[in-house]
């Protein structure tokens, strides 16, 4: 019997999402832990990859349990697993859907301070730009509406079949304060860095290094910028999976700005 696992994990002190070897990574001590409590190995696919200490608010992994097992698997793994990992929600799935190729759209927040915080340093990444110009930062956000091939920000574009997203939704939000700020963005799909190259190219833009009209250009022309410097990974957070059969609302309401009325649209 397929399963749907509907999970939030913080990525600081893990090397993304998908088991190598030598480091730790979120799919290695889930599968550890499945195999722990249902005492056979089970392997697990995840919705798509994260990078290093990237973190997911929503994200999804499926696991075929061919035994049936009669004590409550959702309260056990979330006594085994780290704090930094939680389960929500556990689903018996009809037939064989897949977490990474059924999902249609996905949805990033990064999170920005330009004060130093300590309470932020996980959760949100600091970059000390107190002066930041937001709407010229969302201008530039809105533009990725108008394109498809994002060919000129990503890590090793002929590595993929093809470079073509759908984003569906891009915009700058702020807090009322204006010392926090929230880069979001959905798509179909993403590629390597994707997000991490838009947001540094978003932060150059606000703080006067770059121009509107020379990142249209990249998108434009598809040449590849000279210098791919993407932004810090703390702050990137995958926030939203959809599947045609499954939408549920993320559970987690922490640094979630859509969900507060203290957060502004530029």
């Amino acid at each position: 019997m397929r399963y749907f696992f509907h999970i939030a994990y913080q990525g600081q002190n893990y090397n993304g999402w998908q088991r190598q070897p030598d480091v730790e990574s979120v799919q290695e001590v889930l599968e550890n832990t499945l195999h722990k409590v249902l005492k056979v190995p089970t392997t697990i696919f995840g919705c798509g990859r994260t990078d290093a200490q990237v973190h997911a608010s929503q994200y999804f992994f499926h696991a075929d349990i061919e035994k049936e097992y009669d004590f409550d698997l959702l309260f056990r793994l979330n006594k085994a697993l780290p704090d930094n990992i939680a389960i929500y929600d556990i689903i018996k799935m009809e037939g064989k859907p897949h977490a990474r190729f059924d999902a249609v759209h996905r949805e990033y927040d990064y999170f920005i301070h330009t004060y130093k915080d300590p309470f932020l340093s996980n959760q949100s990444s600091l970059y000390l730009y107190p002066k930041l110009n937001l709407d010229k930062m969302s201008e530039a956000a809105k533009l990725l509406l108008k394109y498809k091939d994002f060919r000129p920000f990503c890590t090793h574009p002929d590595k993929n079949e093809h470079t073509i997203c759908h984003v569906t939704a891009a915009g700058i939000f702020v807090n009322t304060k204006g010392d926090r700020i929230r880069f979001n963005i959905s798509s179909n799909r993403f590629l390597g860095k994707m997000i991490r190259i838009l947001t540094g190219k978003l932060l150059k833009i606000g703080n006067g290094e770059l121009s509107i009209d020379e990142f249209e250009n990249h998108l434009i022309t598809l040449e590849l910028p000279k210098i791919l410097r993407p932004a810090h990974p703390i702050g990137l957070y995958l926030s939203k999976v959809n599947y045609p059969y499954l939408n549920l609302p993320p559970r987690t309401d922490f640094l979630t700005p859509s969900q507060s009325s203290d957060w502004i649209s530029i």
